[in-house]
């Protein structure tokens, strides 16, 4: 965590000058033990907690498998092959603010959750 620390330092600076750093975890023991915690206070780090597996949560849900799922919505993928080829040509098709937008809406999508009454 400290190297980390030091790169976010030396290549985002603005992230750490803007008030924080929020690291965002999941809730396994080793990320919950004493001695991580501890480590996050020392560094100045705000911990996002969250369930252990949360699709609201999950970019990889919310934004990259639900576009994959609307793209795929009319093939006829019969083969392995077939369905190589088409993941193949879905990544090759996504730029880079693909993914920056679904990382984007994680903020968001953390407050919604947050905020919804349990």
């Amino acid at each position: 965590m400290s190297r980390l620390k030091a790169a976010l330092i030396k290549k985002r600076s603005s992230l750490i000058s803007r008030g924080g750093f929020v690291f965002h975890q999941e809730n396994a023991r080793p990320y919950k033990s004493l001695v991580t915690r501890q480590k996050h206070r020392e560094l100045g780090w705000e911990v996002l907690m969250h369930p252990p597996y949360s699709p609201n949560l999950a970019p990889s849900d919310y934004h990259l498998f639900l576009s994959m799922a609307n793209a795929v919505n009319d093939e006829k993928l019969a083969s392995r092959e077939a369905c190589e080829n088409w993941l193949s040509e879905f990544f090759a098709n996504r730029d880079a603010a693909f993914y920056e937008r679904g990382i984007m809406k994680l903020a968001s999508r953390w407050q919604q959750v947050e905020l919804k009454p349990s």
